[in-house]
């Protein structure tokens, strides 16, 4: 985080916000900043990315089944907007700690303890280590004695949009994300990579929640795509899992897609509408539209 925090010290806060006696390296000026980037970055990229999904994967026909709420896109973007800003207090905490040095991130190649392998293999272990961990911290807030408090909000939305993808709890969000600033205090990460992999652990997370039910055939039971997901949020204690369908099998909550099954949403949608029970908007069924599953959470 310190790139981001250096290139803002250089092109905005210097000249525009701090005066130049200000110490770049000073604590409170870098907490300030980290502050400031962590949550500018986080809308840019929640909203950002959300739309371009919402306009161009998602698909709206979705909107019509009778478990999308009523104004759900804007409740979604309400409640993870509000979330944001109060998961980025521990989170500056876990960046303040690595602009300090006290992580094992590092500048150049040069610096892996095993070059260019070490690098290349520090993006495939960082994607099955914060697999694992959320795996067992998702699990872990479906415990009946934390769900209602910290995780139900999540489960709100049952026929999630992109847009849901952020819209946890802030202390949900921030345990979910924690893997991913615990990487690089355990392991050698090179810096630029772990901007990348976390601009693609948004849109990751972005796109399972983006209601594209598409997988390769040969990945349909490896990866955790949208499919996988929506099945989670209809089904409450299967596929927990972020990237991969591996912790899932192991610890058996793996379920196969509805939707790969020709049992999903999109088939429901298609049903009641050739049963003329799907109004305007979906709002005729959506009345009665709750599920046993619905009523029990």
């Amino acid at each position: 985080m310190d790139l981001v925090l250096n290139f803002a010290d250089y092109y905005f806060f210097t000249p525009y916000v701090y005066p130049s006696s200000w110490p770049e390296d000073e604590a409170l000026r870098q907490i300030i900043g980290l502050l400031v980037v962590t949550n500018l970055g986080a809308a840019i990229l929640y909203l950002g990315l959300g739309a371009l999904s919402y306009f161009f994967v998602f698909d709206h026909s979705l909107m019509k089944h009778p478990q999308f709420l009523e104004n759900q896109v804007r409740r979604e973007i309400k409640y993870a907007m509000t979330s944001l800003p109060v998961i980025s207090i521990p989170t500056v905490a876990l960046f303040f700690a690595e602009v300090r040095g006290y992580s094992k991130l590092y500048d150049n190649v040069s610096d892996s303890p095993l070059g260019w392998p070490g690098l290349i293999f520090s993006m495939f272990s960082f994607l099955f280590f914060t697999d694992m961990c959320i795996y067992w911290i998702h699990r872990f807030l479906h415990h009946k004695l934390i769900y209602k408090n910290f995780h139900k909000p999540h489960h709100v939305w049952k026929i999630p949009t992109p847009f849901a993808s952020h819209a946890f709890h802030p202390v949900d969000g921030f345990l979910q994300g924690l893997p991913y600033h615990i990487y690089p205090f355990l392991f050698p990460l090179h810096k630029v990579l772990y901007l990348a992999l976390y601009v693609f652990v948004n849109i990751w997370t972005i796109s399972i929640h983006d209601g594209d039910y598409r997988v390769p055939g040969l990945l349909e039971k490896i990866i955790n795509g949208a499919a996988h997901h929506t099945d989670h949020h209809l089904f409450f204690d299967y596929n927990y899992g972020q990237y991969f369908t591996l912790w899932d099998r192991i610890g058996r909550s793996y379920r196969h897609p509805s939707a790969l099954m020709g049992n999903g949403p999109h088939d429901c949608i298609r049903k009641l509408r050739a049963e003329g029970k799907l109004g305007s908007g979906g709002t005729a069924a959506r009345a009665n539209g709750h599920s046993a599953r619905a009523k029990k959470e």
